[in-house]
């Protein structure tokens, strides 16, 4: 297990998946090496699959690539319609079908922003290794994907609606130092890249479903911390490894070198963090750390208020959890460590309607409720981890809830019919907790078709099978509609529409 990167480094690995998409278009990675390549490019041919007969494949464009990039390129296409099933394959410049791959890898459009609600699922988990449990020679096998895998088919065959969408992988896609620190050398990043594409488990899944990306320590170095100058070891080739296979799929973030990004999902909106890179570590004064960066705490601000009434539901995506109740090193690695920021997010997050946060990292699941006092709104937490990767069966450190409470009215049925009281609540408690579990992931059914009553569905799976379910009655909210997130592609013809009818 320990010599695996080394016995079989997957240089020759082949792989293509899709990652953020849009109403019209969507990006795409590809891997060929030069073997198998053609003058270190590849064409992307692609075509929908909706009508009753397939049409010929149309030209896309041209995917470069070269060992600088480990043989890994991206492209865009665009000019698609709006929530439509697509497919693509790959071929030489002079468009020769390449034997990679096998079938096409297919993905569907999102909905057009202007639309009045949807109904949609998206999965979010993080933390995988592959073959844990060790077995000997099953050396790339991720039961987590063959379970998710075996899901999505079966969404599929009994016509389940509504399909997954995407995924939202929340860090540790590698483990860098776990069970062996390799060092601070590119090709022992890329290596362990590599490796997980080449899983067989893995690609039943990347090859159907777009897969977006964050990321957390174990992609550097365990509960890394920002520094200073980016250009220090081993932050270079560590997230250098992560930007080629990973970020560089994802929706576009504000500037070169940032990893923190958001889209939407008709009416719903993601803001995903980078919470590493710009994280001040244990040397900084308690109460004066920074988890986000100055820069990155803006855009939050200014997405939760641009957000505020142009989305239903705001996810917020943390490879690390909010809450304070799960101890021994979450409280100075995840957001516990971060006091005065916290603070200062719990009063934005009680301040408009709909927050969920997504988190993993601890390799357990947990569902957590925060309360809203007078004039504040609950939001809520769901931790899924890990997709495939240890749980500590013995040793468990959540709380169920915090010493900290607030007053919030309630409703009670008295001799005079229903009266509203004020009760002392804790701030912070578990609906749910499964610690158990070697492969977990969640799943998010967001229904905003009726504007007076969206929901969230919210279901975990442990193993495979369905292990918790919830559903999240939200708060109707009157949208405007058809302004853009921020991270996300201008639509010019939009903004002038907008424009018209303001004036």
């Amino acid at each position: 297990m320990v010599a695996s990167p080394l016995i079989d480094p997957a240089t020759s690995l082949t792989f293509a998946r899709t990652g953020a998409v849009y109403e019209d278009g969507a990006n795409i990675v590809v891997r060929y090496p030069q073997t198998n390549a053609t003058e270190g490019a590849v064409r992307v041919l692609w075509r929908k699959t909706d009508d009753e007969q397939s049409p010929a494949w149309i030209k896309g464009p041209l995917v470069q690539m070269n060992s600088d990039s480990d043989w890994v390129g991206h492209a865009s296409i665009f000019g698609l319609v709006e929530s439509t099933q697509y497919e693509y394959i790959l071929s030489s410049p002079d468009s020769d079908i390449l034997p990679y791959p096998e079938k096409p890898i297919t993905f569907r459009t999102f909905p057009n922003p202007r639309t009045k609600g949807s109904n949609f699922r998206f999965i979010s988990t993080s933390c995988h290794l592959p073959n844990f449990p060790y077995v000997p020679g099953a050396r790339d096998t991720m039961l987590g994907w063959d379970y998710l895998a075996n899901y999505l088919e079966t969404q599929v065959k009994e016509a389940t609606a509504p399909l997954v969408q995407f995924a939202l992988f929340l860090g540790d896609f590698i483990y860098a130092d776990v069970p062996y620190y390799w060092g601070d050398d590119q090709e022992a990043y890329r290596r362990l890249y590599r490796r997980n594409y080449k899983s067989a488990s893995f690609r039943k899944v990347y090859e159907q479903l777009p897969i977006l990306h964050t990321y957390d320590d174990h992609e550097i170095l365990n509960n890394f911390s920002g520094l200073d100058d980016p250009a220090t070891a081993p932050y270079p080739n560590a997230s250098d490894a992560f930007d080629i296979y990973n970020a560089r799929a994802n929706y576009p973030a504000r500037s070169t070198g940032q990893y923190y990004y958001t889209f939407n999902y008709d009416d719903s909106a993601f803001f995903v963090l980078d919470t590493r890179r710009y994280r001040d570590g244990l040397d900084v004064p308690f109460e004066e750390r920074t988890m986000l960066g100055a820069k990155q705490l803006a855009a939050l601000r200014s997405w939760i208020q641009n957000s505020k009434n142009t989305a239903t539901f705001k996810f917020v995506v943390s490879s690390v959890p909010f809450t304070s109740l799960w101890g021994h090193d979450a409280q100075t690695d995840c957001w516990p460590g971060f006091p005065t920021e916290r603070a200062a997010l719990f009063e934005l997050f009680h301040s408009v309607p709909n927050i969920v946060i997504l988190s993993g990292d601890r390799h357990e699941f947990a569902h957590i409720e925060y309360a809203g006092g007078h004039g504040q709104h609950t939001f809520h937490e769901v931790s899924a981890s890990p997709m495939n990767m240890f749980y500590i069966p013995l040793y468990h450190t959540l709380k169920q809830q915090s010493a900290e409470t607030l007053a919030v009215t309630v409703a009670r049925e008295g001799v005079n019919g229903t009266e509203f009281v004020d009760e002392e609540v804790p701030r912070e408690r578990v609906l749910k907790y499964i610690p158990q579990g070697n492969q977990k992931w969640a799943t998010f059914d967001v229904d905003t078709r009726d504007p007076h009553y969206p929901t969230v569905q919210i279901e975990a799976f442990i193993g495979g099978a369905p292990a918790y379910h919830y559903q999240l009655n939200g708060t109707a909210v009157n949208l405007r509609r058809g302004f853009s997130a921020i991270g996300e592609r201008f639509d010019l013809s939009n903004f002038f529409s907008n424009l018209f009818q303001s004036r």
